[in-house]
């Protein structure tokens, strides 16, 4: 598949999600509680894709992915700028969920809505065969993409970083992370060997591949 045709190919993909209405009209369960707003950066070039949860109610109102203090803590991790986050020629973000998907009964955010998954994933990534590193962003992105690798919890298959860190599937490599909330401040107090470990090795492939 050449450059040009794929590039075209994925930006006659990006206008059908944009005008996605599954989770409102068609959904499974309970209809979306407000207007879809699909926010997702797929890239013909990037060789790196962020693949977190879905998008926030600030980000919903927005309509940029990680403009919210998630964002800023992702960015520190990984070591880059405003700048080459949003470069859209060498990161894609694809979440498991495209549009916020409301707030519970506690107030925090719905899961993932699962038409985006069973819908566009596939397609997407399909895609976009220049891929060759993932950062999976908690737990909804860790079951979809290393499937039976999964260990039982987001701790465990965080602690599992290194195996999956050195698997190649498909020729791409993954990276297990937890969410960067702030709600996941205690986390990360409780596991000091995340930052100690695991951001040295993020940092240092992401630099690579931009």
């Amino acid at each position: 598949m050449s450059s040009t045709f794929n590039a075209r190919a994925l930006n006659s993909l990006r206008r059908e999600i944009a005008a996605c209405r599954l989770c409102a009209e068609t959904p499974t369960g309970r209809a979306l509680p407000h207007e879809p707003r699909p926010v997702v950066v797929p890239s013909a070039t990037a060789r790196i894709a962020i693949c977190g949860q879905a998008p926030g109610a600030r980000v919903h109102a927005s309509g940029v992915p990680f403009s919210d203090p998630s964002g800023d803590r992702l960015r520190a991790w990984m070591g880059v700028t405003l700048d080459e986050f949003y470069d859209a020629r060498r990161i894609a973000i694809v979440p498991m969920g495209f549009c916020f998907p409301g707030h519970d009964a506690k107030g925090g955010d719905l899961p993932p809505r699962k038409e985006c998954a069973r819908t566009w994933h596939a397609r997407l990534f399909t895609q976009m065969p220049q891929i060759e590193f993932i950062l999976l962003v908690g737990s909804y992105a860790q079951t979809w993409h290393l499937g039976v690798r999964v260990r039982g919890s987001l701790t465990a298959t965080v602690e599992g970083w290194r195996e999956i860190f050195g698997l190649q599937v498909n020729g791409r490599r993954y990276l297990p992370l937890p969410h960067p909330s702030w709600r996941n401040t205690g986390w990360l107090k409780a596991n000091p060997w995340f930052e100690a470990e695991v951001l040295p090795v993020l940092r240092t492939e992401v630099r690579s591949l931009l």
